[in-house]
């Protein structure tokens, strides 16, 4: 499975965005791959899975089916994604 934050950059939740990837990885030793959704792939992304809201956390399987969403702040918390991660 693999985790995804769609999320801003320059926006009022970045810098929790970016403190929430870099404690999970502290803790967990895993990453959280992060998309901007105004790139071309970002839009793609945000289009299959339905996103319309940021920061939106998507856990999806390898099979590319959306297991979990999660939208807006506060962000879950780690125990949550980290099933997913």
């Amino acid at each position: 499975m693999k985790t995804y934050i769609v999320y801003k950059d320059f926006s009022d939740h970045s810098r929790a965005v970016r403190e929430y990837v870099h404690d999970f990885n502290k803790q967990t030793g895993r990453d959280i791959d992060l998309i901007n959704p105004e790139s071309a792939d970002g839009e793609s992304f945000c289009s299959a899975y339905g996103v319309v809201e940021y920061p939106t956390v998507v856990a999806v399987a390898d099979d590319g089916q959306m297991q979990r969403m999660w939208v807006g702040l506060p962000l879950p918390t780690i125990m949550e994604i980290s099933y997913y991660a």
